[in-house]
């Protein structure tokens, strides 16, 4: 298939992916919230801040003093108070209906455990595919949320105008090509965002950089447009 193809390329290219981090959903959750912008370093820096100073389990964030999880967030960035009240919200949602533990959420059907995820705040589809892949609760083909663009680049050559559309036939396209095992979706998930995050940026796509260009649907129309 070529995109496992293509897969193989970028990981001779970057490396073997990094496992993942974190994995428990509640986790995810929190770390989602850590970081704004939201950004991998912005969100782990939050993360360890509200880790070791406040703590992780939602008992220790609801007893926390309000100016010292507003402080903690500070760590990852603005609007830290916004970001300390949607803490203590979920916190309470996770104590108050799931016992503390929001793994209760997983047993459930896919489709009603998929809407469980996006009630919590920032939660999209996005986040709440990228949690039931990383717990390994689903071998659902989820999309790196800031890096839609490449499978659709990569498989199809162009990009939709809707956000929403353009998540579901990324899906598709890796849904059609990849084994529904967690594994290699998960793989795909990795390899996926780092190349968005490096080389096939959204607005200036670094395509002379690229290590797959000559096999890129995107790649191969912009070159034909070109005089």
């Amino acid at each position: 298939m070529r995109l496992a193809k293509l897969l193989d390329r970028l990981e001779k290219f970057y490396g073997k992916p990094k496992r993942p981090h974190p994995t428990d959903p509640y986790e995810m959750v929190l770390h989602r919230i850590c970081g704004y912008p939201q950004s991998d370093a912005l969100c782990a820096k939050g993360f360890q801040a509200l880790r070791k100073e406040i703590g992780l389990r939602p008992e220790e964030i609801l007893a926390a003093p309000w100016a010292k999880l507003a402080e903690a967030m500070r760590h990852g960035g603005i609007v830290p108070e916004l970001r300390a009240q949607r803490l203590l919200e979920i916190a309470a949602r996770v104590q108050g209906e799931f016992g503390g533990n929001l793994q209760a959420v997983l047993k459930k059907p896919l489709p009603e455990a998929r809407k469980a995820l996006k009630s919590f705040p920032t939660i999209g589809d996005s986040g709440a595919d990228k949690i039931l892949l990383f717990t390994k609760t689903s071998a659902v083909a989820a999309v790196p949320s800031n890096s839609v663009h490449v499978p659709l680049r990569l498989m199809l050559g162009e990009e939709k105008k809707n956000y929403a559309a353009n998540y579901r036939a990324a899906q598709e396209a890796i849904r059609a090509e990849l084994p529904q095992e967690c594994g290699a979706q998960l793989r795909a998930y990795l390899l996926l965002k780092q190349h968005g995050q490096e080389i096939c940026k959204s607005a200036r796509p670094r395509c002379e950089q690229c290590p797959v260009s000559s096999d890129c649907a995107y790649f191969r129309v912009h070159e034909a447009a070109r005089p």
